[in-house]
């Protein structure tokens, strides 16, 4: 993964204190997994943002590396990986 990238997912998991990597986006996911997380998060209220990895290819691959699991949904709560649906 390119420092850039590293940098680019470093800022948001730090920036947003809730903030999912999925497929889609929350209001049109475009993978289960990723649809059951961000409801989950919806149902229970909880504001977060969110990054469509299918818009960017080395984010898709770099949030994997990021976190070292293989993945996605990823979610991310005050900088900490977290997990995603299937764990």
């Amino acid at each position: 993964m390119s420092d850039d990238v590293q940098q680019r997912i470093h800022q948001m998991v730090t920036t947003y204190p809730v903030m999912l990597f999925m497929k889609g986006t929350p209001d049109a996911p475009q993978c289960g997994f990723s649809n059951m997380a961000a409801n989950i998060l919806k149902d229970l209220g909880v504001q977060f943002a969110a990054f469509n990895v299918l818009s960017d290819p080395a984010v898709r691959q770099g949030i994997k590396d990021y976190a070292d699991w293989p993945t996605i949904p990823q979610l991310y709560v005050k900088g900490e990986f977290v997990g995603g649906s299937d764990i």
